[in-house]
């Protein structure tokens, strides 16, 4: 992995949204409202397909090269007295984040979108972010998809498939949404959506399908029909016999909790597997009913993916605010899907300062040694920081080890523990 061999220059937004670099202060990153000087072994440079983002109403923060203390950028040094903003890069995915973008945020500042906010400097005629990527499968890196290609075959697909109304949804969430999974099931290959439940027993406050009016909007709209055993297997069948590492996963962005369509989910997977051995069935879920979980593995669910932001009940209680369920039926559902011989991952929301903070590794680590999942997804939190850290009680930390010194521990202590983004097909 190539890092820079200096630190990168602090960059902001001009008062047109046009981006800058001003050499004179370096980049600075923040983990829990600290601001910190990134290491060079923490920066990359800016994977492609990544995003950088304007923020604002919040000043950029940047690291004095000379003292290495932290100092406020507050006006346009090009034109003093004009306004600015800081900058943040949304990275590609298999990307996770070591440090947030530092800033300072004003009064009466807008919350921000659904998006992960990372820190990014520019060195060398390009943009460096703190992180490091997590997964080496490439099936959602910018160069393998070609959006004419995508256009043409998903313009097909839907033609043979007017009456299937998941098949039209996918449709939507591909070419409307981008979203990468519906693209890769008309591109015929790797992980494909199955999404089945317009509801959900959780409320997450970075809920990307359905959010209160008052908070953020969601980035895309939820599934409102609930499609039939029918519907699901012509989907499911066809991409496991036929696409490259199958994967097919119920529980996506698009939907609610797809466990409260336990007995729809069951009738589907006997389905599938009633015509193909083939591939890996995945529910990406929050785990809350522990009965149905088990009753899905008996009817041959490969894995499941449990989305986590904290191992502690008091911070994932804050986030999920969950309605007839708390954080022990997750427990449970995680250990009787490993009783029956499933594997699980726990989709870990990494945001830094928190996650890698001392009572926070503690409580992952029991959690770990409790459950034994088999591998840990390491996915960036989608929120505002400093909303979210306050929306949850999170307003003191203990001292956090760092996100690659905390990785590197977690690995030291769970030798056989598997880490990625994705979800694993299992059938290699």
């Amino acid at each position: 992995m190539i890092h820079p061999d200096s630190l990168p220059s602090l960059v902001y937004c001009d008062e047109s949204g046009n981006i800058h670099d001003f050499p004179d202060l370096a980049m600075a990153g923040m983990a829990h409202g600290k601001y910190l000087r990134p290491d060079l072994e923490d920066l990359i440079a800016l994977p492609r397909g990544s995003e950088v983002f304007t923020l604002p109403d919040r000043l950029p923060v940047g690291i004095d090269r000379t003292t290495g203390e932290p100092l406020l950028l507050e006006d346009d040094p090009r034109f003093p007295g004009r306004r600015i903003a800081g900058a943040a890069a949304f990275m590609a995915p298999a990307h996770t984040s070591t440090l947030t973008a530092a800033y300072q945020t004003q009064e009466n500042a807008p919350l921000l979108p659904l998006f992960a906010y990372t820190a990014v400097g520019w060195h060398d005629g390009k943009f460096w972010a703190a992180g490091f990527r997590s997964d080496n499968d490439c099936r959602q890196d910018f160069t393998r998809f070609d959006q004419p290609t995508i256009d043409r075959l998903t313009a097909k697909k839907l033609e043979q498939h007017r009456d299937n109304r998941l098949i039209q949804h996918l449709g939507t969430c591909c070419l409307t949404y981008g979203c990468p999974a519906a693209r890769n099931y008309f591109l015929g290959r790797w992980e494909a959506p199955l999404p089945t439940s317009p509801g959900c027993n959780a409320r997450c406050l970075g809920c990307i399908s359905l959010q209160p009016s008052e908070c953020c909007p969601s980035t895309q709209e939820r599934l409102r029909f609930t499609p039939t055993v029918k519907e699901i297997v012509e989907v499911g069948v066809a991409h496991l016999d036929s696409a490259e590492r199958p994967v097919v996963s119920f529980g996506q962005g698009c939907e609610g909790e797809p466990l409260l369509q336990s007995d729809l989910l069951e009738h589907s997977i006997r389905e599938m597997r009633h015509h193909t051995d083939s591939g890996t069935i995945n529910c990406n879920t929050n785990a809350s009913l522990p009965d149905d979980v088990a009753r899905l593995r008996e009817a041959g669910l490969d894995s499941i993916r449990v989305s986590l932001n904290s191992a502690r009940e008091e911070f994932y209680h804050n986030y999920y605010r969950p309605r007839d369920y708390d954080f022990s039926d997750v427990r449970n559902s995680i250990k009787v899907m490993k009783e029956g011989g499933g594997f699980v991952s726990l989709n870990y929301f990494i945001l830094p300062g928190f996650n890698d903070s001392e009572q926070e590794t503690e409580a992952f680590m029991e959690l770990i040694d409790e459950t034994r999942p088999d591998f840990i997804q390491l996915r960036n939190l989608n929120i505002d920081p400093e909303w979210y850290l306050s929306a949850i009680g999170s307003s003191t930390v203990s001292r956090a080890y760092g996100i690659r010194a905390w990785l590197e521990r977690i690995r030291q202590c769970f030798p056989s523990l598997r880490f990625g983004y994705f979800n694993p097909y299992l059938n290699s």
